[in-house]
Order: C-alpha cells, then structure tokens, then sequence
C-alpha cells in the first residue's frame, strides 16, 4: 500500500513541477526514481498518464481524470495527517477569528485574549465587523455569531445562551403605556436594528406559535449599540440584545416589555468551514471558550 501510494505521489509531484527533472530537484529524490514510479503505476493501471516529449510534458485524457481524483485524495491525507499532529500538540499559528463588534468588545474579548494569553504559540487575527463574513472566501477559521444555522456549507457548535428585551424609557412607557401584547408595538415608535435577523420583523411567542410583528419608528441604524443609545434618548421601543440593555435597565433609564413573549433566542455559536477534520488550535478555542461562558453566562 506504501508502495502504492509513493508512486501516485510521484505522479501528482511530477506533473505539478511540470517534468521530471524539475520535481527531482523540488523534493530531492533522483530522477530514475521517479520516472520508475511513474511507469510502475502506468504499467498497473494499464493506461498511459502521460505523454513525454524532449521538451514538453502533458497528461492524456485518461491522466488528466486519474489526476484531478488523487490530488484531492492526497490533499485529505496530508489534511488528516496535519490534523492529527495539531491535536497531539500544542495550538500554534496564526488563528482568524470573525466576531461581531459590539459583541466582540463587550462580551468575547476578555476570553479571546484569556486563550491567547494561555497558548502564546498562537497569534490571534480578530476581525470585529457588523457584516456575515465569507469564511471560505476570507480564509476565517471560525466565526462567533449570535445567530440560527442556515448555511449548511458551515458547521456551528454551541457557546452559551443568550436573551434579548423588548424595552423604552419611563418617558415613552408613560406618552405610550405599557403594551400588553406585541400587536400593540404596531401603533407606536419602534427603533429598528437593520443588523437583527428579520429586521422591522419582530419575532414573539403567542399562544404556542410564532408570530412576526412588523415595527416601524424614527430610527433604523445598522448597529445595536447604536439602537439602544436611541431608545435611551426616548425615540422608542427597541429590541435589544440583553447584553447590552441589562445595565440601562438595572439603572431604570430603560423598561423591558412583552417579556413573557420573548421566543427563545439564537445561541452564540461557533462557526466554521464544512471540514472532514477540525484543527487543532480552533477545537482549542472552541472548548475554551464553552468552558468559560459556563463560569461567566453572557447575560450576567
């Protein structure tokens, strides 16, 4: 089987360095050797892979498939081999992190600098930004996100639980009164977070069943830190993230609202590409940061 595989390696580092001589110096074995390995494997499958020429070196049609399928076989074994060595080791390497802002620098980076802190073989690249980041495209290991799964491309791992609040100022409760259900937010100023999944579309629990309220107001910014510095100005009921709401509401400048509405909430997830195997340093920070929100709840 080792013999096997040495001589698709051959193949696949032969065509890749564009000849024979070329992937000889590349990865220091002798040109006989490899142009064995290549005859050997042509000889078994019975095929020819490659047509060979003085001057030029291409594939048959035949090579050209058997290529595109070992590469990918060999890229999943040197994938799994990497894997298991980072799980055996110490974290190290540069690790991307996406967060959202607000998120991020109120909640997430005490414990992401807690980590860094612990594997100082590990360089943290943090990205803060209130946008869905591409984590394929953008080379991110892992996204933390307040959010429900909807990409099946990705794969997410629960950190914590988290609440929001429906709530205003005394000032707007008093002009407005107290709304008794979540129909009742139609009628009055409501401050809508354009970041917030659905919107102007606010989501409740009625009588078992989920139900969407559309809202509507003075204000729409995409930022909840922004939402509820307009709620505490008297601008209208906002929907917040309790994160951010709990202080202004133990202080009395906000009053929570529909609580017994409140659908349960997204969790905050770890998020990150659709991958046989996970490596080491974001399966490290992901159980470091489970184990820590279990001692420090996010709505705390």
């Amino acid at each position: 089987m080792s013999q096997d595989l040495a001589r698709i390696r051959a193949f696949v580092q032969v065509f890749d360095a564009g000849g024979f001589s070329a992937a000889a110096r590349i990865h220091g074995r002798s040109k006989a050797l490899l142009s064995k390995y290549v005859t050997d494997l042509e000889d078994y499958l019975g095929v020819r892979l490659m047509n060979r020429t003085t001057r030029k070196l291409s594939l048959t049609e035949a090579g050209e498939a058997y290529y595109r399928e070992v590469r990918e076989i060999l890229s999943q074994l040197d994938d799994l081999d990497a894997t298991i060595t980072e799980q055996t080791a110490a974290p190290r390497g540069i690790l991307r992190v996406s967060a959202p802002r607000n998120f991020g620098e109120s909640t997430l980076l005490e414990p992401l600098f807690e980590f860094t802190r612990a594997h100082p073989d590990v360089t943290l690249d943090l990205r803060l930004e209130d946008r869905m980041v591409d984590l394929v495209e953008e080379g991110i290991d892992v996204a933390l996100r307040i959010s429900r799964m909807s990409d099946t491309s990705l794969i997410a791992r629960k950190i914590a639980e988290t609440s929001v609040a429906v709530c205003a100022t005394p000032e707007v409760i008093k002009a407005y009164g107290v709304p008794q259900t979540p129909e009742a937010l139609k009628g009055v100023p409501c401050i809508v977070d354009t970041n917030m999944t659905g919107q102007a579309n606010w989501q409740f629990v009625e009588d078992g069943r989920t139900i969407a309220i559309h809202v509507d107001g003075p204000v729409r910014v995409n930022s909840p830190a922004g939402a509820l510095v307009a709620a505490q100005k008297g601008l209208g009921f906002a929907l917040l993230p309790s994160f951010l709401a709990d202080s202004a509401i133990e202080k009395g400048e906000l009053v929570p609202v529909l609580t017994e509405y409140l659908p349960q909430r997204p969790f905050l997830q770890a998020v990150y590409p659709h991958r046989r195997h996970l490596s080491g340093k974001v399966r490290a920070l992901i159980d470091f940061l489970v184990e820590w929100f279990e001692t420090h709840p996010v709505n705390s």
